[in-house]
């Protein structure tokens, strides 16, 4: 189960995003915001977090419009590990070296093709359970 949430500057690209793992037969839950009308992201960055830390969502993805302030305020959160990206080996390098738990993006600054082809690689890119990349996580984790 994948839990997608945005503000406003994110919904329109988070309503692609929710098609296309429709489409490829992805389950998702949508945590909001549900128009264009002005709304506050920090709830949807709680909200998202939440999902990932009872385990009821695997993964994660945000929407605003720079993707900063949505990734910010899940960062917030202990245990989550959200990472902002814009281009495909970002995606594919904090799933396999961060083990990234939630996908931030900015509705205002990528369109809905690079935007579907990154959740594609955020979603099916293993964490390489690296020695070294382990050690980095926990160093992270001490500072929750």
């Amino acid at each position: 189960m994948i839990a997608i949430a945005s503000d406003h500057g994110g919904f329109t690209l988070k309503q692609e995003i929710i098609q296309h793992l429709k489409s490829k037969g992805i389950d998702c839950i949508d945590l909001g915001c549900n128009s264009l009308e002005s709304t506050d992201y920090p709830e949807y960055a709680k909200q998202v977090a939440k999902k990932i830390l009872s385990k009821e969502a695997t993964k994660g993805i945000l929407i605003c419009g720079t993707g900063i302030g949505i990734s910010i305020t899940a960062n917030k959160i202990k245990g989550i590990r959200c990472a902002l990206c814009h281009d495909l080996f970002s995606a594919k390098a904090t799933r396999e070296h961060n083990d990234a738990n939630i996908l931030a993006m900015g509705g205002r600054i990528i369109g809905p093709g690079l935007a579907i082809e990154i959740v594609n690689e955020f979603l099916d890119t293993e964490f390489s359970n690296d020695p070294r990349h382990i050690r980095r996580i926990s160093q992270i984790e001490e500072m929750d």
